[in-house]
């Protein structure tokens, strides 16, 4: 495996729970409140069904390559911070890029953020937000290292990594109490979908009591399609992050959604998705991570399928991380789906009902 060409640059913080300490620094450009981030992170993948593509399931869009040394996502950030202002460019390529910004013009598809707010209370964490920004839904990240995983697990790849729009929030005073509006322009979307003039919007509440516990409450609300087939769609995601102790983590999660099945129908269609993940840290350099989670989409709103059962899979991982210093990260994981019908492509023509994986990765912070 061609491991020493597969490096990282990561470019924002860890989750707040982490495990591990936040490594990852950005580099201050004097007292201008400008700092430079870059992030590349690359990896290689097995797929034991070797599928003629060289491509990983179609509902996964992250890491979706096998057989050959890929980067994932590679990107370079400027951020500016000033008490009453802020801002952010990035701008990136990779796998991750290709199978997520597809919908979106050539001219914006290696845009991955860009975002400005402004501090409307001096006594008060009140801030607006606008512009291309990351998703409010989820635990998980675009950015590899900020996960407990390797890979993304269903949900996460099947929901908003990003989004458009203006987003109004506040945090309390003693900060454990988060809470913002968002008006946007649909569902993991820069532009609108064509001919839809209909705007989405969507809430986040975060609770974290202390250090050890966050609850985060998300949700989407607006139509994904044209006006003309205008279709509501109605979508939830709870997660809880537990510190255990100093060396156990836990995080559950679940997705529940509703889409009209045609305009102005009062029938729905449903899709869900559990996940839970367990974390230990068994030294300062090595951690380990387990991973459990089901997605069922039996009408195809979000993973489309011809089977007679529509989309029903549960997968199983386990994940090993190895830092070599606070700038180096090594991680390698296996991973088992199985479906209820044979949905995974096999060799030249076949199809099978499970998919084993093994992947690894290197990653590089500054």
């Amino acid at each position: 495996m061609k491991t020493p060409a597969l490096i990282a640059l990561t470019l924002t913080v860890a989750p707040a729970l982490a495990l591990t300490p936040n490594i990852a620094q950005a580099v201050e450009i004097g007292d201008s409140g400008l700092a430079i981030n870059a992030y590349l992170e690359g990896y290689l993948a097995y797929d034991d069904n070797h599928p003629a593509s060289n491509k990983r399931p179609g509902f996964t869009y992250s890491h979706n390559r096998t057989g050959d040394p890929q980067i994932n996502l590679a990107l370079i950030k400027t951020s500016f911070r000033q008490p009453r202002f802020r801002a952010n460019l990035a701008l990136a390529s990779g796998t991750y890029m290709q199978a997520n910004y597809a919908a979106e013009p050539n001219t914006l598809q290696h845009l991955y953020e860009a975002n400005l707010g402004i501090k409307l209370s001096e006594q008060h964490e009140l801030w607006l937000d606008a512009g291309v920004m990351p998703s409010h839904i989820g635990h998980e990240s675009a950015i590899g290292s900020e996960n407990w995983t390797l890979t993304r697990s269903m949900m996460a790849d099947n929901s908003p990594y990003f989004e458009t729009g203006v987003k109004l929030s506040y945090t309390t005073p003693d900060g454990k109490w988060m809470l913002s509006g968002l008006l946007l322009n649909g569902w993991q979307r820069i532009q609108r979908p064509e001919n839809n003039t209909t705007p989405a919007f969507g809430h986040q509440l975060t609770y974290k009591p202390n250090d050890r516990v966050t609850i985060n409450s998300s949700s989407f609300i607006g139509n994904d399609k044209s006006d003309h087939d205008r279709q509501m769609r109605y979508f939830h995601n709870l997660y809880a992050q537990f510190k255990l102790n100093e060396r156990w983590g836990l995080i559950t999660a679940l997705d529940i959604g509703a889409e009209q099945k045609f305009r102005g129908s009062e029938q729905y269609s449903l899709w869900f998705s559990p996940t839970a993940i367990v974390r230990y840290q068994w030294s300062e350099e090595l951690s380990l991570a387990a991973r459990v989670e089901y997605y069922q989409d039996k009408d195809g709103v979000i993973i489309s399928s011809t089977t007679p059962h529509g989309f029903r899979t549960a997968g199983y991982s386990l994940n090993m991380d190895y830092r070599f210093s606070p700038a180096v990260l090594w991680r390698a994981e296996i991973k088992q789906l199985q479906s209820r019908d044979k949905i995974f492509e096999q060799g030249q023509s076949g199809l099978s009902d499970s998919n084993l994986m093994v992947m690894t990765s290197l990653s590089l912070t500054f």
